[in-house]
C-alpha cells in the first residue's frame, strides 16, 4: 500500500512509499514488558525489602529494567542462561539496597516466584490492536522479529492476546541476533515482502531503528519516553496510532 504524504500529513518524520509488510520488535513495542517486569519484581520482592517507598520501588525497577542490561548482553551472546541473567539483574537490583540474595534456595525460591507471576502481569500497549486492525483492512502482512528465542516469544504474544501476530522470527531462528541483517531480512521472507517496502517497528533505537535500517528496511522509532537524542535523522514516532495514517 502507499503511503501518500497527504495521508501522513502532521504526523513527523514519515516519508515513506510503498509499504507492503511491517514487522514489529515486542518487548515494549507491543507488549508492556517493562510493566510486567516492575509488577511481579516488587511482588516478590517486598519481604525483603520492607517499607521501601514508591520511589524507591521505582529505582529498583530501573536498575532491573535499563541499568543491567549488560547481563542480557550476555545471554545473547552465549556466556549465561536467560534465568542466570534474571537473577544476576535481581541481585543487583536488591544489593543497591543492601539485600544480598543468597545462593542455593534463597536464589531459587526468588527466581521461581518471579518466573511464576511475571507472565500474568504481560500485556499488549492499547495502541497495537488499533495498528493491527488497520493493516488487517488493508490486506498488509505482518509479523515480529526478537531478541529472544522463538518459543519463549511465542507464548508472551499468545498471553497478551497477539496471537493474530503469525510470523515470528527469534534469536535461535538462525542462531543471530539483531542488529545482525540476516534475522531482520528472515522476517522479510516469511512476510513475502522486499526489504525496502518493509517497516521495522521498535523501541530500541540501535537494535530497531538503526539496524533494520542498515539491513535495507525502513527502521522506525517507536519513542514512547519522548526521548532526545541529537544526531538521530531517521524516523521516529511516540505511539503506534501516528502510523494509522499510512494504512487507512
Amino acid at each position: 500500500m502507499t503511503a501518500p504524504s497527504e495521508a501522513a500529513a502532521g504526523i513527523p518524520d514519515i516519508h515513506f512509499g510503498v509499504v507492503r509488510g511491517v514487522l514489529f520488535d515486542i518487548d515494549d513495542t507491543l507488549v508492556d514488558l517493562e510493566y510486567s517486569m516492575t509488577t511481579a519484581l516488587r511482588e516478590v520482592s517486598e519481604h525483603l525489602l520492607p517499607g521501601l517507598d514508591q520511589a524507591g520501588w521505582e529505582r529498583f525497577g530501573r536498575i532491573f529494567t535499563h541499568e543491567t542490561t549488560h547481563y542480557y548482553d550476555r545471554y545473547l551472546a552465549g556466556e549465561i542462561t536467560f534465568n542466570e541473567q534474571r537473577l544476576l539483574r535481581g541481585r543487583a537490583a536488591l544489593g543497591h539496597f543492601g539485600v544480598e540474595l543468597a545462593d542455593g534456595v534463597e536464589s531459587h525460591q526468588w527466581l521461581s516466584a518471579y518466573m511464576e507471576k511475571q507472565p500474568a502481569y504481560v500485556k499488549a500497549f492499547p495502541d497495537v490492536a488499533p495498528l493491527l486492525d488497520a493493516l488487517d483492512r488493508a490486506g498488509i502482512p505482518y509479523g515480529a522479529v526478537s531478541n529472544n528465542v522463538h518459543d519463549y516469544q511465542r507464548a508472551k504474544l499468545d498471553g497478551a492476546g497477539l496471537e493474530r501476530v503469525k510470523y515470528l522470527v527469534g534469536t535461535d531462528t538462525l542462531g543471530v541476533a539483531k542488529p545482525d541483517p540476516a534475522i531482520y531480512l528472515e522476517g522479510v521472507r516469511l512476510l513475502g515482502t522486499s526489504p525496502a517496502e518493509t517497516l521495522y517497528v521498535g523501541d530500541n533505537r540501535l537494535l530497531d531503528a538503526e539496524g533494520s535500517t542498515a539491513a535495507g528496511l525502513a527502521g522506525v522509532w517507536l519513542n514512547r519516553a519522548g526521548e532526545v537524542v541529537e544526531g538521530f535523522d531517521g524516523t521516529a514516532v511516540s505511539t503506534l496510532a501516528d502510523l494509522l495514517p499510512l494504512f487507512v
